[in-house]
C-alpha cells in the first residue's frame, strides 16, 4: 500500500522545496560572481575559452553531463526495474545535488520511489547503500590521485589555502572506514546486488575522470598530462568536502586561486564551470517545460472527461 500525502502536506513540502531551490540560485550566484571577481580584467578571456571551444569538447561535455544520470539508471533498473521514465526522476536529482544542496537530491529520489515505484518495498535501503558505494569507491580513488600527487600539492600549498574546509573531508574518508569494518550492518542490499552497484560505480567513475580529462587535454592540448593528474586530485578532494553544491564553481573558483586569474589553465576551468551551470540551467527550464506542458494536457483531459448530463427530451405521450 503506497502512502498519500494531504494537501497540506504537499503544500509545506512544495513551499519547502522552493525555498532550497532559491538558496541554490542564490549560492550559484554568489560563486559566479567570486569567480567574475578573481578574474578582474580577465572575464573576457572565459568569454573567449567558452566560444573557441572545439566541437569535439562541447560533444564530450555532454556526453560528461548525462554519465551520472546513465549510470544511475543501470544501477536502479536492476535494484527496482526503473521505468524509462525514471531517466527524469534522476535527472532532477542530480540537477538538485548540484545545484541546491549535496545529497538533497537523494531525498527527492526517495519521494519520487515512493510515490512512483509501488513495487520497490524499501526505496531508502537501495538510494543508502547506491550512495555508500559509490562514496566509497570515490574516496579510494581520492587518496590514491592524492598520494601520487603529495609534493605537487604542497607546491601549490594546497592544504594552506583551501584552510578549514579540507579537514571536513575527512569525515567521509573516516566514514568510509567505519564502513569496511562495519559492513554486513552498514549494508541492506543482497551481496549480489552490492557486487553490481560497486561495478556499475567503479565503471562510472572511470567514464567521468576519462571524459574529464579527455575534455581538459584536448582544449589545452600543450598542457602537460601530469598536471591534469594533479588537477583531478583537487577536483576529487574538492568533492569529498560535504553538503556543498557546484562543485565545479568551486573547483573553478579554487583553481583561479591557486593558479592565479591569468592562467590559461585556471581560465579553461572557471570557463567550464559557467557551461556546466548553464546546463544545469537548460536542464531545470526544460524539466518545468515539460511539467508545464503535462499539467495543461491532464486539465484539458480532465476538462474533456466532465460530460453534461444528457437531458432527455419529452416524449408525447398517446
Amino acid at each position: 500500500m503506497t502512502q498519500t500525502d494531504t494537501p497540506g502536506q504537499n503544500g509545506a513540502r512544495s513551499k519547502t522545496a522552493r525555498w532550497w531551490t532559491l538558496l541554490g540560485g542564490v549560492l550559484s550566484i554568489g560563486l559566479v560572481v567570486a569567480i567574475v571577481l578573481q578574474l578582474g580584467g580577465a572575464t573576457s578571456d572565459v568569454l573567449k575559452t567558452i566560444g573557441r571551444l572545439p566541437p569535439l569538447v562541447w560533444l564530450a561535455l555532454l556526453l560528461l553531463y548525462f554519465v551520472q544520470t546513465l549510470f544511475d539508471f543501470a544501477i536502479f533498473r536492476r535494484l527496482w526495474n526503473m521505468p524509462l521514465a525514471g531517466i527524469e526522476a534522476l535527472l532532477r536529482k542530480n540537477v538538485i545535488n548540484e545545484v541546491v544542496l549535496g545529497y538533497s537530491g537523494e531525498a527527492f529520489l526517495y519521494v519520487w520511489a515512493r510515490r512512483a515505484a509501488a513495487a520497490v518495498s524499501e526505496p531508502f535501503a537501495a538510494i543508502k547503500d547506491a550512495n555508500i558505494v559509490s562514496a566509497l569507491l570515490g574516496n579510494l580513488l581520492t587518496l590514491a590521485l592524492a598520494a601520487v600527487s603529495v609534493t605537487q600539492l604542497r607546491e601549490l600549498d594546497f592544504a594552506g589555502r583551501l584552510g578549514p574546509a579540507l579537514w571536513s573531508g575527512l569525515i567521509p574518508l573516516a566514514i568510509s572506514v567505519g564502513v569496511l569494518a562495519f559492513g554486513r550492518r552498514v549494508f541492506s542490499l543482497r551481496l549480489g546486488q552490492l557486487v553490481y552497484v560497486a561495478a556499475i560505480c567503479g565503471l562510472r567513475l572511470i567514464v567521468w575522470t576519462a571524459l574529464t580529462v579527455l575534455i581538459w587535454s584536448i582544449a589545452l592540448p600543450d598542457v602537460a598530462p601530469g598536471l591534469w593528474v594533479v588537477l583531478m586530485a583537487i577536483r576529487f578532494l574538492v568533492s569529498r568536502i560535504p553538503l556543498i553544491s557546484n562543485k565545479d564553481l568551486v573547483f573553478g573558483n579554487l583553481m583561479l586561486l591557486l593558479l592565479g586569474a591569468h592562467s590559461a589553465v585556471a581560465v579553461l576551468l572557471a570557463a567550464l564551470a559557467v557551461v556546466t551551470l548553464g546546463m544545469h540551467l537548460i536542464v531545470i527550464v526544460g524539466l518545468g517545460a515539460a511539467d508545464l506542458v503535462r499539467g495543461m494536457r491532464r486539465a484539458s483531459a480532465s476538462q474533456a472527461s466532465i460530460v453534461p448530463a444528457a437531458v432527455e427530451p419529452q416524449g408525447v405521450h398517446d
